[in-house]
């Protein structure tokens, strides 16, 4: 797949990406069970969403396994830069606007693009965590603009 607008060397003003971490939790232990959160259509997902998805998870998280009880990492960083022709509005609008006559716009935001059944969001935690792990991915889904499916990567056979 082409990136269309990436280069950052050709754009005066890059909007700032909102996302804060992608790394928390525990990060030095290693965990026995793994989930992960996958989409299932290919999709461009937003900066804003990805960061609602990771303060949502991340907090349910924290409050069910505690600080050093689980591992949580974001695995899609936004690149495609976004553009917006503004259209003006209101009286005498016609006379100010040239229309789609370059018609190129100004960046405006940020996102990822992502392709079939790939994973968005890790989580690793010990077997007795795992619904909470399950039930933090279900909501990270729901601040995504794509359906999504949970996979278990590692561990399936200690959650039974």
């Amino acid at each position: 797949m082409v990136r269309a607008y990436t280069r950052r060397d050709y754009i005066r003003k890059i909007p700032n990406s909102r996302i804060v971490q992608y790394d928390m939790g525990n990060l030095s232990e290693e965990f026995p069970v793994s989930l992960s959160l996958a989409v299932k259509k290919p999709a461009h997902l937003r900066h804003n969403s990805l960061e609602a998805a990771r303060i949502s998870s991340n907090r349910l998280m924290q409050r069910k396994a505690g600080r050093l009880g689980y591992y949580l990492k974001l695995r899609t960083y936004p690149h495609q830069i976004v553009r917006e022709n503004p259209m003006a509005t209101g009286a005498g609008a016609d006379r100010v606007q040239s229309g789609m006559r370059n018609a190129f716009g100004k960046p405006i935001s940020i996102e990822a693009i992502v392709d079939t059944n790939q994973k968005i969001i890790t989580i690793e935690v010990n077997p007795k965590n795992f619904e909470d792990a399950k039930l933090a991915l279900k909501r990270a889904s729901m601040k995504l603009p794509v359906p999504c499916r949970i996979s278990v990567d590692k561990g399936a056979d200690l959650i039974k």
